[in-house]
């Protein structure tokens, strides 16, 4: 095993692959291997530790760090195969044949953010929940943790070359040794960032937790904790026993956090703290003496060969994840993931050995100076950005052609269409079959577009809107809940205008109208409890003819002191609509429509409409506790159309022409709109029950 003192540290690069593999299998099978996202903060860990050891070396021996170069070697190293990954996306992203037209603009805004190294900040300033998203995520999501890095590498070395400036300047007379006084200034430093980082972190993740899981400063900790090994001699242990239980630990660490940690962990936060610890732990654990140590075992040669293809690896993997569903003749299954799974290790390989290490070599680059490099870099990043806008630019008239015919579709439905090719005794269940409308490739874009409506994150303070009648006496209906009751909205808003009622809506995202707590810990569980009470509070002075209110069939709540989460949520609805119900407003509530493991669009783009059913064990919540809270409840009607959406074994996503969904579980605007006369009809009832 080579030395410590060596740039190669085999243990090192066996981590690497631990990091990679836990990354790729999450996103594999998120739910199997739960908190694999942790992986991202094993290697922010072990750029902190590399990347200081590197400066500090450069720094003692030259006396200076020469910035330019510095950053030409990691532009070499990282953004050829980035570029070349960016490029392969904005090409196949402007095809509508695998991409859908409504998402292409966000795929090229997302593009060209990771092209220049800001994703994490776009998603952080367009609050995406990374462990939560519930729409399709972009070809190159995963770049924010990539652009992080990147802004690491340029603010790290600015860090220590002001650290050892101060130590030369003003701690002069301290020690003897002008290294010395360097290194401890640089170490104060690290330990100072990394302190300021952590609190900042922990805070901000509790105030806000999705744009602080990409916020840099939030992340710089774990660079700072790998910083902190790579210049405390101490902290590299070699003492035989010490060194074992450290590298175990970490292991176990990580192991402990992959499978415990999940989409509802409060995360960065106090949680990162185990994988960041875990992996520190690992890096610090230097003996090798014997072959059951972790540090002989990640060392071993097929660790290593991951670990050299976890940059490739990690850039391939999403987007052909995400590219896959849509490739004819292609689906998830688990042979499919397999095999996928093993082009995307070919992938990473040809692409470390023909594009990585060469350009890294390039004489063209190398026997210049930095500089030139630099630049080189810069317009590689311009003409990708270009080629993402160009791609845009081409599909900008289908764009604004499926707008229009969206709007006439919702105007000018064809009879017997959607539900009620079911419902209305007079229509065929096959109606207009082998139509699509709104197309696969357009129902992405088929959604409510009263966004000021609806509260996201962490807000609490209700976002009420008022349409339709304006008039005092009109009957005041009210719509309340999570996301499947703002998919109902453009509807609403129709009935509203139609029958001359004013509607009232109160809609928060992922939080139902219930007294239960969500399981969901921080400032998200406590945003959703306070808007509850103050929605609570605004209807109990209000007077509603009627209150509408719709959930997710699978909100995660609180178990608390019920035998179960089910009665637990049972308890919850009932309780809430209960303060409605003694006052005499009826409640109306729905069992949730069927939700895919992924839009099934993807599927409709390339496949007959009867290759794209789903079982119907598998797509509905047989324990929809909204379902049972209704039961017996006075005032309380439920509506349920599940053999709307279902035969007995199989459920669609396309009914009587209409295309159902715009994602895995949000309904197209145009579905909705077919199920029209039944909501008219359930709340007409009502309102004619409260007025008698």
């Amino acid at each position: 095993m080579q030395d410590r003192s060596t740039r190669f540290i085999p243990h090192v690069q066996g981590l690497r692959a631990i990091a990679v593999a836990l990354v790729v299998l999450y996103h594999f099978w998120p739910g199997r291997i739960t908190g694999g996202y942790i992986g991202v903060d094993v290697f922010f860990v072990i750029s902190g530790f590399l990347i200081t050891g590197h400066l500090m070396r450069e720094l003692e021996q030259t006396g200076r760090v020469k910035l330019r170069e510095f950053w030409a070697r990691r532009a070499r190293r990282l953004l050829p195969a980035a570029l070349l990954v960016l490029l392969f996306c904005a090409i196949v992203v402007s095809s509508p044949y695998l991409t859908p037209i409504s998402s292409i603009q966000r795929e090229v805004k997302e593009i060209v953010a990771s092209t220049f190294y800001v994703e994490n900040w776009y998603l952080a300033a367009t609050s995406a929940e990374y462990l939560n998203h519930t729409s399709d995520p972009t070809t190159v999501q995963h770049y924010w943790s990539l652009s992080l890095e990147e802004q690491f590498y340029v603010l790290w070395p600015l860090l220590i070359l002001l650290a050892a400036w101060i130590g030369v300047k003003l701690l002069r007379g301290r020690t003897r040794r002008a290294l010395v006084r360097t290194r401890r200034s640089v170490m104060i430093m690290v330990v100072l960032v990394t302190i300021a980082s952590l609190i900042f972190g922990i805070v901000l993740t509790l105030a806000d937790p999705a744009p602080a899981y990409f916020v840099t400063f939030g992340r710089m900790w774990e660079f700072g904790l790998g910083a902190l090994i790579a210049l405390v001699p101490a902290l590299q242990v070699r003492q035989p026993v010490v060194s074992f239980v450290l590298g175990w630990g970490g292991v176990i660490a990580l192991g402990w956090a992959a499978f415990r940690f999940d989409g509802q962990t409060l995360f960065p936060g106090y949680a990162a703290l185990v994988p960041a610890l875990g992996s520190a732990a690992i890096i610090a654990a230097s003996n090798t003496r014997r072959w059951w140590y972790p540090t002989r075992i990640l060392g071993v040669r097929p660790m290593r060969f991951v670990g050299d293809i976890s940059y490739s690896l990690y850039l391939w993997h999403w987007p052909l994840i995400i590219i896959a569903p849509s490739v004819p003749f292609w689906g998830l299954s688990i042979y499919h993931r397999l095999a996928l799974l093993a082009i995307c290790v070919i992938l990473a390989w040809l692409t470390k050995r023909f594009v990585e290490d060469p350009a890294r070599r390039w004489k063209v680059l190398t026997v210049r100076r930095g500089a030139f490099s630099l630049w080189t870099s810069l317009a590689a990043m311009v003409v990708v950005g270009a080629v993402a806008v160009g791609g845009w630019a081409i599909n900008a008239p289908a764009y604004n052609q499926g707008v229009a015919a969206l709007a006439q579709l919702r105007d000018n439905p064809p009879s017997c269409f959607g539900a009620q090719s079911v419902l209305d005794a007079s229509c065929s269940p096959t109606a207009n079959l082998g139509t699509i409308l709104p197309a696969p490739g357009f129902a992405g874009a088929d959604a409510p577009a009263d966004a000021s409506c609806f509260l996201e994150l962490t807000d609490s303070v209700p976002a009420v809107c008022d349409f339709g009648s304006t008039d005092p006496s009109a009957p005041r209906v009210a719509l309340v809940g999570d996301s499947h009751a703002y998919q109902l909205l453009p509807t609403f808003k129709r009935i509203a205008e139609e029958k001359g009622w004013h509607l009232v809506t109160y809609l928060k995202g992922a939080c139902p109208l219930s007294t239960t707590p969500l399981s969901t810990p921080g400032a998200f569980g406590d945003a959703c409890t306070a808007w509850r009470e103050a929605v609570t509070k605004d209807l109990s002075s209000s007077s509603f003819a009627a209150v509408y209110t719709a959930s997710l069939a699978s909100t995660p709540y609180a178990k608390g002191s019920y035998p179960s989460v089910h009665a637990a949520a049972v308890a919850g609805y009932q309780q809430a609509w209960q303060s409605l119900t003694s006052r005499g407003i009826p409640v109306i509530t729905a069992v949730d429509n069927p939700a895919w493991e992924t839009d099934p669009n993807k599927c409709l783009r390339t496949r007959s409409e009867s290759a794209c059913t789903g079982a119907r064990a598998d797509l509905l919540d047989p324990n929809d506790p909204v379902r049972d809270a209704a039961s017996g409840q006075n005032l309380v009607t439920l509506l349920d159309f599940t053999d709307v959406y279902c035969t007995a074994t199989t459920c669609s996503p396309v009914i009587g022409g209409a295309n159902v969904y715009r994602d895995q579980d949000h309904l197209t605007v145009t579905w909705v709109d077919t199920l029209k006369p039944e909501y008219e009809a359930a709340l007409e009832k009502a309102i004619a029950a409260k007025s008698s």
